[in-house]
């Protein structure tokens, strides 16, 4: 055959069977493989098997992979490139395309030209390895599907039974015929004119969807080609049932779809996964053995119920009795959002004034809850890892140090481990968080009227060997459950496991429950005030293990302690409440959503905290003092001046 003559053939390999929240296999198809720096293997050794290429139909029956002829190098073989790899790959992992895999490739040829004698050049090559083309002989063979020119559909049964057809929606096939297609494709901008960016018109979605709803009836999959790109894009073809999707960024649209159910999430929407737990690689010391978000056990039945302030006390200038201070560990904008979306609306969302938080340590812009936390409870930076401490060993107090000492109660609380940083850093001192020993060690000042939390082997398996629960039993009650919060007139440890899991259904409500609890508890034992910190911990786990599900249900237990605060600020009229967080974890971008309904996607660009500002809600009483953009070590000075004190009173 001359070389003007040469036939043009697209091959595709398409893998990718991924269980979104909608239950659709996606099947990823990468456009161009053969232009990208490696053929092959950059999208084989992702698990991303989609290539294309196209053949031209050299002499001695050689195919040649290349765009056009002025781009084909007598290297490029079809052989070299993709046939040898896919026969290498089947001997190495046991006659199927991947170890410990049973996915199946799928092989399509574009036919570009006459489809003789191409076809024919093409089938003899695939007939000498049957164990690798034909599904009669290895069920786990590569499907072969042949597109472009294809033949006369009254033509399909001259060809082997393991070529199969892409099929055109403008055709009528008989159902003999149908048997033998694989899949319909056909041309995007034949229906709209979307490049990519912010939404299909709505007569053109329309279009489309009807083409898809109409081949889905027929029980077939569809694909369009000359697609624009990009996760927007990506998202949407998902979003309208698109089967096939082309891309030519076929690892980063796997990246994309990987993992799905752990960046999708639903209210009401069920999922189950195989891989179905979430946990981050590496987490420090105290949370080293958490058992991570389970995503079979992450279904959200109804929306949380939200909680409308009165507003009476809010803005005032009235001094401040009481203050609740509720961080949601790794909380940013995102992550906030993300929890609003699924449930519809948020306590945090009706306090009205609103500031931005600068969470930088001393020793590194991106801050860890030690130094983040340490600069919020201290209003003094200090470095990653440090528990309100200097370099120098000096210590630097805390505002419940200070509170205390006027006789004013003060609680810690928090959804993790009680020696965690972020609860550590309001009553204990120590120049490393893992230090479980040195910072429990400080509750024997007696400083707190009550701690609550997870994990009493801080307290009586400890390094040093001693039993400090029992040491603690002459300051405090030493209890186990929430409910006993109140029973003794005592100060009171509270270590109740049940704050160890991930936030469920079935747990939602705990942290709001030991916040009021806390609250009451404090109450009754100052006519002074008090202070109380609340942490929702978790949020920041469900960053690090990249879990938006987890993140989004440790947000909504954690909302319902604002509601909590909020509800008492209201009652009291004396009491400010500040929500903020110690800095953000995961770096979490939402993709796209469905408000109605109340479905959220989004991707984490991190596994670790980032150094963006994070906002910061206030109410009540001062609150407005809380407005604007200021530096972490500004919260306790404000908090503070709204209750007519200073850190240097003590």
């Amino acid at each position: 055959m001359k070389v003007k003559q040469i036939a043009s053939v697209f091959i595709t390999f398409l893998f990718i069977s991924i269980n979104l929240q909608a239950q659709q296999q996606v099947l990823i198809n990468s456009h161009n493989d053969y232009l990208r720096e490696v053929p092959f293997y950059e999208a084989y050794s992702q698990h991303v098997y989609s290539v294309e290429a196209d053949i031209l139909d050299g002499h001695h029956d050689t195919l040649f992979v290349a765009h056009t002829i002025d781009q084909l190098s007598v290297s490029n073989t079809l052989e070299e490139l993709y046939l040898n790899p896919i026969i290498r790959n089947f001997k190495i992992n046991n006659n199927s395309p991947w170890k410990k895999s049973k996915d199946k490739l799928q092989l399509i040829i574009e036919i570009k030209s006459s489809t003789e004698p191409t076809l024919g050049i093409l089938i003899n090559k695939l007939k000498k390895y049957p164990n690798v083309f034909d599904q009669s002989v290895n069920p786990f063979a590569v499907r072969i599907v042949i597109t472009g020119n294809v033949p006369d559909p009254d033509k399909f049964e001259q060809y082997p039974l393991f070529v199969s057809f892409d099929g055109n929606p403008e055709i009528l096939y008989t159902s003999s015929q149908l048997k033998r297609i694989a899949f319909f494709s056909d041309s995007f901008k034949k229906y709209s004119v979307w490049n990519g960016k912010g939404a299909i018109i709505t007569s053109e979605m329309n279009l489309i969807k009807h083409l898809v709803d109409r081949i889905h009836k027929l029980g077939k999959k569809i694909r369009f080609w000359d697609t624009p790109d990009g996760i927007t894009a990506w998202y949407t073809y998902n979003h309208i049932g698109f089967d096939i999707i082309n891309t030519d960024e076929p690892i980063e649209c796997a990246n994309f779809f990987s993992n799905s159910d752990r960046k999708n999430y639903g209210l009401a929407l069920r999922t189950e996964s195989s891989d179905s737990i979430a946990r981050a690689s590496r987490l420090d010391k105290e949370t080293a053995d958490f058992a991570g978000f389970n995503q079979n056990q992450q279904y959200l039945s109804k929306a949380v119920s939200v909680y409308h302030p009165t507003y009476k006390s809010d803005g005032t200038n009235k001094k401040v009795k009481n203050v609740i201070l509720l961080i949601g560990d790794g909380m940013g904008l995102s992550q906030a959002c993300a929890a609003y979306a699924v449930n519809g609306d948020l306590s945090l969302f009706q306090m009205r004034h609103i500031g931005l938080m600068k969470t930088f340590a001393r020793d590194h812009y991106t801050t860890d809850s030690a130094a983040g936390g340490s600069a919020i409870a201290t209003g003094v930076k200090t470095n990653n890892r440090y528990i309100s401490m200097n370099e120098d060993g000096t210590i630097n107090p805390t505002i419940c140090e200070v509170l205390a000492e006027d006789k004013l109660a003060c609680g810690v609380l928090t959804t993790s481990d009680i020696a965690d940083a972020t609860p550590a850093v309001f009553y204990g001192h120590s120049k490393e968080r893992d230090n479980a020993d040195e910072i429990t060690s400080w509750l024997t000042k007696g400083v707190l009227t009550v701690l609550c939390g997870s994990g009493m082997d801080v307290l009586t398996k400890r390094n040093d060997g001693r039993n400090l629960s029992k040491e603690l039993s002459s300051q405090y009650s030493i209890t186990t459950n929430i409910s006993d919060i109140n029973k003794v007139s005592d100060k009171t440890i509270c270590v109740d496991e049940r704050f160890g899991p991930a936030a469920n259904e079935q747990n939602l409500s705990l942290l709001k429950d030991a916040t009021h609890q806390t609250i009451e508890k404090l109450v009754n034992s100052s006519d002074k005030g008090f202070f109380l910190m609340v942490e929702g911990g978790k949020i920041d786990w469900g960053g690090h293990a990249n879990s938006l599900p987890g993140s989004i249900l440790e947000n909504l237990s954690f909302d319902e302690a604002v509601a909590e605060a909020l509800r008492f600020a209201d009652s009291d009229g004396e009491t400010l409440v500040v929500v903020t967080a110690d800095h953000e974890t995961g770096g979490l971008s939402l993709v796209d959503g469905d408000e109605k309904k109340c479905q959220i996607s989004g991707l984490y660009m991190s596994h670790d905290h980032t150094p963006i500002m994070v906002p910061v809600y206030a109410y009540g009483p001062g609150s407005q003092i809380f407005d604007g953009v200021y530096s972490n070590t500004t919260i306790v000075n404000k908090i503070l001046e709204s209750m007519g004190r200073k850190m240097t009173d003590k």
